[in-house]
């Protein structure tokens, strides 16, 4: 079966084939990215929640390709900053994907915070939907606190300033197994792809 992810972000596409491999075994999803379907106009994430930006890109992907097309929208909730950045997460500084230039500005904007209300939480949403307009929808959270320097090498985006509750290392200090076991994206994917080879 081929599933389209509707993304370029090339880690985001490893992630999920990481946990689909080990939710339903090796080879049975043939999972594709953007860059290798043929290129369609993408719509501008204007959704106000995770799941609406989600639904938004599911949509149009499985309209434009006929694959069944799974989306994620995710990012980074600071309880000090009322849950913001939110779905701004990915161009918080004015520019999408500018991973070092977000985290920056966000360690900025928490500057005098006190240690002890750095709460935080990752947060994603991720949604399938069939070329019929069969959509299912999961949420995964993932909670913890912000530090003040970015500490690892590994994942991506705010990972390198976030740990999680029960961990003492940052996200880009786990494994890439070790993460997906606790991540956000990770608790959501495996839910939705509980749900995929059920409605195939």
């Amino acid at each position: 079966m081929k599933l389209l992810l509707a993304t370029r972000n090339a880690k985001k596409l490893q992630e999920l084939r990481r946990v689909l491999d080990e939710a339903l075994g090796a080879g049975v999803i043939e999972l594709v990215g953007l860059a290798d379907v043929p290129q369609y106009p993408e719509s501008p994430e204007t959704g106000l929640t995770f799941e609406e930006n989600a639904l938004l890109k599911a949509r149009e992907a499985a309209q434009h390709t006929g694959l069944p097309s799974v989306a994620d929208d995710s990012g980074i909730a600071v309880d000090a900053l009322n849950g913001m950045p939110g779905v701004f997460s990915a161009r918080w500084s004015g520019k999408h994907g500018d991973d070092l230039a977000n985290l920056e500005l966000l360690l900025a904007q928490v500057g005098d915070v006190p240690d002890k209300h750095l709460g935080a939480a990752f947060v994603c949403a991720a949604v399938i939907v069939w070329p019929d307009g069969r959509s299912h929808v999961a949420h995964g959270e993932m909670r913890g606190h912000l530090v003040r320097e970015p500490r690892g090498e590994g994942g991506f985006g705010y990972d390198p300033i976030f740990v999680a509750e029960g961990q003492d290392r940052t996200n880009a200090e786990l494994s890439a197994a070790e993460k997906d076991a606790i991540s956000h994206r990770g608790k959501a994917f495996r839910a939705l792809a509980a749900h995929v080879l059920d409605t195939a």
